[in-house]
């Protein structure tokens, strides 16, 4: 990626089972193959989990072997290059700020709407990582208490009921009772009702299915009204919404919008912050990793 954060080449391996060993030769062969044709000064890794603050350990990945790996290292030591390690979450909320929906705001929130929801916060030009490097877990803010059961075992949490899973949840059970106006749902799946996701459901609300929209507004007012709560802690200036469940577009945020207004402390009576959904798609994690690997590389600072 150049300095105007344009992708120049790209290259993609699968990941390799579950040994950190062999993911981080996986890494250096990519490297090693992107800098024939271009030369490479520094490396960013945006990987899902928790880093710690210096960002040099990724202390527990939910998809990857990764406990209390020394990563950064690692890979310095196999890439002879510097390596700048964050969350991915981070990496996409500072490429929106840098080149993006966010782009230049001083207090911006980015929410990630997948199969649950993640988040990242860039303040006066740094990324915020709270006091222990682990901050923006927003999707496990309790919404209902005693509501849905969460993998990571508290009960309500937000990205229970404003995710792509809530989706799908919500658009399976109904098709499971056999509801007359599940009918196009089910036939979409050809009456597999496990295939039922909320990518299915997505697709059918843009086709004009009215189940699918009801459904898709039912989780974008979830979704405003815990933007409302970040807003009455965090106070930002914007909300900058991706993710895949966001290829809906104003089927999803009109109606976060309006609960959010509905919601929001204060409202009639203070500013509010906007909401818009992201720009750059599911390559925003890899263009604020190289981004921030540059930054980081120059010594400037880049985290709180």
């Amino acid at each position: 990626m150049d300095a105007d954060g344009a992708i120049l080449r790209e290259a993609r391996r699968a990941t390799p089972g579950s040994q950190p060993r062999e993911v981080e030769r996986v890494i250096a062969e990519l490297v090693d193959e992107l800098s024939g044709d271009h030369r490479i000064a520094s490396v960013g890794i945006g990987a899902a989990g928790w880093m710690d603050l210096e960002g040099g350990t990724v202390l527990f990945s939910p998809h990857l072997a990764w406990r209390n790996e020394p990563l950064r290292n690692n890979l310095e030591r196999l890439l002879r290059r510097r390596v700048l390690l964050t969350n991915d979450a981070d990496a996409a909320a500072w490429a929106e700020w840098r080149f993006g929906a966010g782009r230049a705001e001083p207090r911006l929130v980015c929410i990630t709407l997948g199969t649950g929801i993640g988040g990242a916060m860039v303040l006066g030009g740094r990324l915020e990582r709270g006091r222990y490097g682990v901050a923006g877990e927003f999707g496990h803010q309790i919404i209902m208490p005693g509501g849905h059961r969460c993998e990571c075992g508290n009960r309500g949490c937000w990205e229970q009921y404003a995710s792509g899973n809530a989706l799908g949840r919500e658009a399976r059970e109904l098709a499971r009772a056999n509801s007359p106006v599940a009918q196009e749902i089910i036939k979409a799946v050809d009456g597999d009702l496990d295939a039922i996701t909320g990518a299915v459901v997505t697709d059918l609300a843009r086709r004009g299915d009215p189940t699918s929209r009801e459904l898709l507004e039912d989780v974008g007012e979830w979704l405003g009204l815990g933007l409302a709560n970040l807003a009455a802690a965090l106070d930002p200036g914007t909300f900058v919404v991706g993710g895949g469940l966001c290829d809906a577009g104003d089927l999803l945020l009109d109606p976060a919008r309006r609960a959010f207004a509905r919601n929001l402390t204060g409202r009639g009576f203070r500013p509010a912050a906007s909401i818009h959904r992201a720009q750059l798609g599911p390559q925003a994690g890899l263009i604020g990793a190289a981004d921030l690997s540059r930054v980081n590389a120059r010594g400037n600072g880049w985290v709180r």
